[in-house]
């Protein structure tokens, strides 16, 4: 039996689950808590619920899945912008002691990326980039075979990329690639648009007054069939295409996955991903939408665990 905990900014979830030979682990139980207290609250609370599920002794280890900034190597969460009471927290420690299991930590990005590779879209391939696209927007790195975290951890902050001089703002930064691809970003891009098309005296076939909050909004409006979203939308895939291409230059993928955003609006930005793609990458990759959807985050996890176990069996 091995263990996962998916710990976010306003909830997380303990899994159990079975491994399985060369096949997604099998989910024995998921139980949600929300995100309140310090983090030695809540770290007890999910370990709290682990035994009431599992015999101790039954637990091979346990994987952590966290955002960022954190140093996997020696299992410390840093500073996360969406957990602000965490500051450096030995999470294997303390989960082990309380479990009696090795734990093992990645960031979100990167769990996602070795669940993704072993059971999803990057399966059969050595050289895959997982893209986050929600609230912000980060990557996973597959690199010959392995998972590649950098000198520090750090590898794979795309989202930091900046494409233009000015434009939407993410990860801090004005015109990022999480600026004009994260679900905060784009709400900014689209206040924007709306902004140049009313000071053109321009009439958009979608209710903007009403508000947009991110890309939810702007999804069900191309949706619905409003020929601005979908112009927005494409706009969007051409920056999406643009930071992919840099991406592709420089690591050479088999593969990219994204999730997210991308799953679920993926098909309105293909043809400016498209487009771009082939006109600056010199050996573009097309994007694959993450084949574990709504549950990767779980999925994730678990296999965080079960590659830390093999990786220590090396």
């Amino acid at each position: 039996m091995i263990a996962g905990l998916d710990i976010g900014g306003t909830k997380c979830a303990v899994v159990l689950g079975k491994e399985r030979e060369a096949e997604c682990p099998e989910l024995v139980y998921r139980k949600e808590i929300p995100t309140r207290g310090s983090s030695g609250d809540i770290l007890a609370a999910l370990t709290e619920e682990l035994k009431k599920q599992c015999p101790l002794s039954e637990i091979e280890g346990v994987g952590i899945s966290c955002g960022g900034p954190l140093d996997a190597e020696r299992g410390i969460v840093l500073s996360p912008p969406n957990l602000p009471d965490w500051r450096e927290v030995p999470v294997t420690k303390l989960v082990t002691e309380r479990t009696g299991a090795p734990s093992y930590l990645q960031n979100d990005a990167d769990a996602c990326a070795l669940a993704e590779w072993k059971y999803g879209a990057g399966r059969g391939a050595s050289n895959v980039i997982f893209l986050t696209f929600g609230t912000g927007l980060g990557a996973g790195l597959i690199l010959d075979g392995k998972l590649y975290i950098g000198a520090c951890g750090r590898a794979g902050e795309a989202g930091h990329v900046r494409l233009e001089k000015f434009g939407p703002v993410g990860y801090g930064k004005a015109g990022s690639f999480e600026g004009f691809c994260s679900g905060g970003g784009i709400a900014q891009y689209v206040s924007a648009r709306v902004m140049e098309a009313r000071q053109r005296g321009e009439t958009l076939d979608f209710p903007w007054e009403c508000g947009v909050s991110g890309a939810k909004d702007l999804g069900q409006a191309a949706e619905a069939g409003s020929l601005a979203a979908r112009r927005i939308w494409e706009e969007i895939g051409e920056y999406f295409g643009r930071g992919l291409a840099i991406l592709c230059d420089i690591l050479n993928p088999e593969r990219i996955v994204a999730g997210g955003v991308y799953m679920r609006s993926g098909k309105w930005m293909q043809e400016g991903i498209r487009r771009t793609l082939e006109a600056e990458a010199l050996c573009p990759v097309p994007v694959a939408p993450a084949q574990l959807g709504e549950k990767i985050g779980d999925v994730a996890a678990l296999t965080v665990a079960a590659y830390g176990l093999a990786q220590g069996k090396k």
